[in-house]
């Protein structure tokens, strides 16, 4: 269900509750919502105003937003004109998509004044605008006044509502003339019917009743409307929308507002989710890009080199027999070959050039290969295991739940030479950093790995490479058990023994769980290696997460999170 002029009605309903409230702050997170803090007999509210065009709404909240470091100033256009007032009333007119919020208080010489604020929620025409008691627009979240505008927004001008040719279903007080109004004999488009041509019904809110008789619907629709008033509605919310729905029995202040908010919050948080993720993943996946593209390269410089034992073999001939052959230029010679039993080759050759030239060159050749050949091996050695690096990162980042973990994750990859050039556009400050744990030694490092109890035992899961380097590293006891995925990217996992011994099934079970920590967490019988900590070691300049291991036993598991 779309936030129509229905749920706007029915949440200013409920804000209605809060008159009296004392507005205590006010705060602008970002370009897109208004907080204002709110005091009610002895108990604290925040109202979020949200102006986005995909997520407009207004509601009590309970999810905190970070604040800007510096107000804009509109901001502080109200805090100036609010903060002190009280709410006196909330109203919305009709079923449209507006609601204006009276505010009153005294000035500096208890005079009384008056305050509106207008909150339009249209859209991509969001905005909200604050009047003074002449309905004079003393400022406007966003400033519209150009010549194709029909709402005009700008301060010092009284303010008008929108206007709208849709009609207004309150004023449509029999099914007759709605049926005729409506004009559809096709049940599957009374939807798109009933909202084009009334204000403040969504297709959406038509679709959840899922009724085919035009009368049912219009019925459902009154029955929602009146039943505003006595809220006795609530909402249901599932995975991707929620729905208004009769219910005699609610008698939960706000139980609306807060649904409201805890469906949005995790819609919210989904898509901010999403957005960084895709923003270090497009970064990263260029950089593999790059590396996969070097390691071709390096790969046909290899291929070169295979040829280079041949060229000194020329050399090595021509050179033997040129007392005897013609000191002029040709384009092949045929020699017998005395590391093959004499049997004749055929060596090509540059025309341009004397067969002892060729000979120099065909030496030349062979020494470049020989060079290039060491120079080359160590450069595979290093992209390989910097390409080993970026997809496990690719592994964190497709693993991580929170915004906390991908701002590990880039603050991680920020430190790596291969990726610093690449993050300095991306802003890590964006994303709240995760509180530290009380289990961090270093203050400085972020530690809070995903804990499992076993049977009485705890099992600690690293979330990224950082965090898996402090776990088995510094962290664990050398006696602890370690856990890693044979050969396949995933998280490291140690349980803690102290003292304790624990028994097969318990390691198997910590095996199930570091399988479905990695990249074969949708696979069967994956290799689980496991040793003791003190047997893992990290090589000097080795990558985050990177360790060797030894004197490990390999358990064969199915991935299990339990």
């Amino acid at each position: 269900m779309a936030f129509d002029g229905i749920m706007t009605k029915a949440v200013a309903k409920e804000l209605s509750l809060l008159s009296g409230a004392r507005i205590d702050k006010v705060y602008e997170p970002n370009s897109n919502n208004i907080i204002l803090g709110l005091y009610l007999n002895k108990c604290n509210y925040a109202l979020n105003i949200c102006t986005n065009p995909q997520n407009y709404r207004i509601n009590l909240t309970t999810h905190p937003k970070s604040n800007r470091g510096v107000a804009p100033n509109f901001c502080m256009v109200l805090r100036k004109h609010l903060i002190g007032l009280r709410i006196k009333n909330v109203i919305t007119n009709s079923l449209e998509r507006i609601i204006t919020i009276e505010f009153e208080g005294f000035d500096d010489i208890d005079d009384i004044i008056n305050k509106k604020l207008i909150i339009e929620l249209m859209g991509k025409h969001c905005n909200v605008i604050l009047l003074d008691d002449e309905n004079i627009i003393i400022d406007c979240l966003r400033h519209i006044n150009n010549e194709n505008a029909t709402h005009i927004t700008i301060p010092h001008i009284k303010y008008v509502y929108p206007k709208t040719d849709k009609l207004d279903f309150l004023s449509c007080d029999n099914f007759d003339y709605f049926k005729k109004i409506v004009n559809e004999t096709d049940s599957s488009l009374y939807a798109k019917s009933i909202s084009n041509k009334f204000n403040g019904i969504s297709k959406q809110f038509i679709s959840s009743y899922n009724a085919s008789n035009l009368e049912d619907i219009y019925n459902y629709i009154r029955d929602i409307i009146f039943r505003i008033d006595s809220l006795k509605l609530r909402l249901e919310l599932t995975d991707k929308d929620y729905f208004l729905i009769p219910d005699d029995n609610n008698s939960e202040n706000f139980s609306i507002n807060f649904a409201l908010d805890d469906f949005y919050y995790k819609k919210e948080h989904d898509e901010e989710l999403k957005t960084n993720r895709n923003n270090v993943l497009k970064l990263i996946l260029a950089t593999l890009k790059k590396y996969n593209k070097r390691l071709l390269h390096i790969n046909a410089k290899l291929k070169e080199c295979d040829n280079m034992e041949t060229y000194k073999l020329y050399g090595e001939l021509i050179t033997s027999n040129l007392y005897r052959i013609p000191n002029k230029n040709v384009d092949k010679l045929e020699l017998e070959n005395y590391y093959d039993n004499n049997k004749i080759i055929t060596i090509p050759l540059d025309s341009k050039y004397l067969p002892s030239v060729n000979a120099k060159r065909f030496f030349k050749k062979y020494h470049k290969l020989k060079n290039a050949l060491e120079v080359v091996t160590v450069q595979k050695e290093d992209t390989i295991r910097e390409l080993d690096y970026i997809e496990s990162v690719v592994y964190e980042l497709e693993s991580a739940s929170s915004l906390e973990e991908i701002a590990e994750i880039l603050e991680e990859i920020a430190e790596n030479d291969i990726f610093k050039e690449k993050t300095k556009n991306l802003n890590a400050k964006k994303i709240n950093k995760v509180k530290k744990s009380n289990l961090t030694k270093n203050k400085n490092t972020n530690f809070n790995p995903l804990k499992y109890t076993i049977d009485g035992f705890t099992l600690l899961v690293g979330r990224n490479n950082k965090e898996n380097d402090y776990l088995s590293l510094k962290y664990a006891h050398r006696n602890d058990i370690w856990f890693h995925t044979k050969d396949i990217h995933g998280s490291h996992a140690v349980l803690l023994l102290n003292g304790k011994t624990p028994s097969a099934d318990i390691l198997t079970k910590c095996a199930e769980i570091t399988a479905y920590h990695s990249k074969a967490k949708f696979s069967s019988n994956v290799p689980v290696d496991t040793c003791e900590v003190r047997y893992v070691k990290k090589p000097k300049g080795a990558k985050p997460g990177m360790v060797i291991y030894t004197n490990y036993s390999t358990l064969y598991v199915n991935p299990t999170n339990s």
